[in-house]
């Protein structure tokens, strides 16, 4: 039996502008495994395959920040037989919005003229982004018309257009075509051609969002050049500048924007990685934070029902064009399944208000507010507990449903996995700081739910009769409690998401801090997901061992707000790190060890990843 793979990433060269993702080759070129132009979730371009004399180009140098990519090549078959390259090719690429453009620069630095005959191998399959995450890399290429240099899928039309024109056209039995030009380059001149790719949707749908990187209402150069570490500087440039060319205008308010989650996989929107991307940026944007709160309030849903995880008041898991299914998984394209996300939302309304957002635009929420505490207190009260669980009842869902989501993430000390339902550290952690945050904003617009102070205080306090594992210094705080009510005793980062929220005493505070800095914990380029002492533990393990720019960032600011500064900046330090290793492009995660002094990518992670390059503030607002 064939072992079907999912497409690694980590040398590919990704840009991107809302809808459109652009996964190539560090010569510019499309053709391997995952590479392609993808629109609304669907590669429109498989091949882009550039050839002089039918020689390829050998890749030198490429860079790639939000929706500009270039490359620099050699034609090393062209020009002198000395052992320099004399003919050098250029690629500059930009995606605006439906429209990618590409400059390609051909300069002679030869003493004598160069004749060469370029050509361009192009084509497109239709394949959804499902279909080639899973690794499958089997649809047909799509046939071409080459009187009018285009294709269409199900859902585009991609047509090309060339300054100058081809000289030739032809179709190739693949489906694709084949555009040549004949070029002549003087000695030390230089030939540039054009092509422009023009993406149509054949049919608009309720899920196909434009690109929000013209409303976006933060500076990146004025806030990098504020900085005085040129590292932090460059941190927050490229990482807003990533964040910028991640954002949707929502299709039910094009006014409102929103992160999507991360590309090419997760080109989408996400409640819980939307509201943590909005709430690292919420002192540098009213706009992503308004924009968050409102586009998930309009689906936030109304009834019960097990298929889609949905109960009313609760707020979205993810939102997708089509349903996402694998061996294990059969998620529909709306999906609710998140015990995270509500909270969270109730405390990104109030970052929102403690940040200056508009009262007429947290009022016109207060509806939504109350929905959503109305479902955590529902919740709370239907566990025996007390305490807020998740459990896929579809039995086709996500087995978890907190951030680390993967199905091998609750690790008990022993490396065993513990059964849901589950009840996360870090939700009930959630949940504390959305009930004390409601009665502020009670507090402030007249509403009667003073009770939420008490309400926060009575689950604070069962969570420290049944999560706290050890005594002294050896205390900490376990994941979670399985479904036998059992401590998931494993030393993992959830607990750091405690800090500052409200649910612990500073004493509790300090014990946590303490844990977390420990070797086994605080690495290289920031705090692994699982001990290293952990007999499940994985260094490139999803949630196993591995390290996540969000989560040590949220750990962090959560440190500085309880009042641990040092520690913070100590942690903080380390993401820059990570980010200076890995070219400012601060990775979704990365191995939780070190190659030398070098970080290790987890080959398969989203790059750029929205709460990645909002990492990039929170590190700013430590250090700065």
């Amino acid at each position: 039996m064939t072992r079907i793979l999912q497409p690694w990433l980590h040398d590919y060269d990704i840009t991107v502008d809302g809808p459109v993702t652009i996964v190539a080759e560090r010569s510019g070129d499309l053709g391997a495994p995952a590479t392609g132009i993808i629109v609304d979730d669907r590669r429109v371009v498989r091949t882009l395959q550039l050839f002089f004399d039918d020689v390829a180009c050998v890749p030198v140098a490429s860079s790639a920040v939000g929706s500009i990519s270039e490359h620099w090549s050699v034609a090393r078959h062209l020009g002198g037989t000395g052992p320099d390259p004399t003919v050098e090719v250029r690629r500059r690429r930009a995606i605006d919005a439906l429209v990618v453009t590409e400059t390609i620069t051909v300069q002679s630095r030869h003493d004598q003229t160069v004749s060469t005959t370029m050509t361009m191998l192009v084509g497109g399959d239709g394949a959804d982004i499902g279909h080639i995450k899973m690794g499958h890399d089997d649809t047909p290429q799509l046939v071409a018309d080459p009187e009018r240099v285009r294709w269409n899928d199900e859902r585009h039309d991609t047509d090309i257009t060339a300054r100058p024109a081809p000289g030739k056209v032809t179709g190739l039995r693949e489906g694709g075509l084949c555009l040549s030009w004949p070029v002549i380059i003087e000695p030390s001149g230089s030939v540039t051609i054009e092509l422009t790719w023009t993406f149509r949707r054949r049919q608009e749908t309720d899920f196909d969002a434009d690109a929000g990187s013209q409303s976006v209402d933060w500076d990146a150069e004025h806030l990098a050049d504020s900085t005085r570490d040129p590292r932090l500087g460059e941190l927050v440039r490229v990482g807003l500048t990533d964040l910028r060319h991640l954002t949707l205008r929502d299709p039910l308010a094009a006014d409102d924007i929103v992160a999507a989650a991360g590309t090419p996989w997760y080109l989408t929107l996400f409640g819980r990685d939307a509201i943590w991307t909005a709430r690292l940026m919420a002192s540098h944007s009213h706009a992503l934070v308004g924009g968050t709160l409102r586009s998930l309030a309009r689906r936030q849903a109304h009834v019960a029902d097990i298929e889609t995880a949905a109960e009313p008041g609760k707020i979205l898991h993810e939102l997708r064009r089509t349903s996402a299914t694998s061996e294990r998984l059969g998620l529909p394209s709306l999906y609710y399944g998140t015990v995270d996300a509500t909270p969270l939302w109730i405390a990104l309304l109030h970052d929102g208000w403690q940040t200056g957002m508009p009262e007429r635009e947290i009022v016109e929420l207060l509806p939504n507010l109350d929905a959503a505490l109305t479902w955590m207190k529902h919740t709370v009260e239907a566990a025996p507990d007390g305490l807020l669980r998740y459990a896929d009842l579809s039995q086709h869902g996500l087995a978890n449903q907190g951030w680390k989501d993967s199905a091998d993430s609750m690790r008990r000390a022993d490396g065993s996995i513990a059964k849901s339902p589950i009840a996360l550290i870090e939700a009930q952690a959630y949940a504390v700081q959305a009930a004390l945050t409601a009665a502020e904003l009670g507090a402030a617009f007249g509403l009667a739910m003073g009770f939420w102070r008490q309400w926060a205080d009575d689950l604070a306090a069962r969570v420290r009769e049944r999560f706290w594992i050890g005594t002294g210094d050896d205390a900490y705080l376990a994941m979670a409690l399985d479904g036998d009510g059992q401590p998931v005793d494993g030393v993992a980062s959830n607990m750091g998401h405690a800090l500052g929220t409200g649910i612990l005493t500073p004493d509790e505070s300090a014990r946590v801090v303490a844990r977390l800095l420990r070797p086994d914990m605080l690495r290289d380029f920031g705090i692994g997901t699982l001990s290293s002492e952990n007999p499940a533990y994985n260094p490139i393990g999803y949630h196993t061992g591995s390290i996540w720019a969000h989560d040590t960032a949220i750990i962090a600011t959560g440190m500085a707000r309880a009042g641990f500064n040092d520690e913070a900046a100590i942690v903080a330090e380390r993401l820059l790190r990570l980010g200076a290793e890995c070219g400012y492009r601060m990775p979704e995660l990365c191995g939780g060890e070190a190659v030398g002094r070098r970080p290790v990518p987890y080959p398969a992670a989203c790059r750029p990843q929205a709460w990645a390059a909002a990492a990039a503030v929170a590190v700013h607002n430590i250090l700065q």
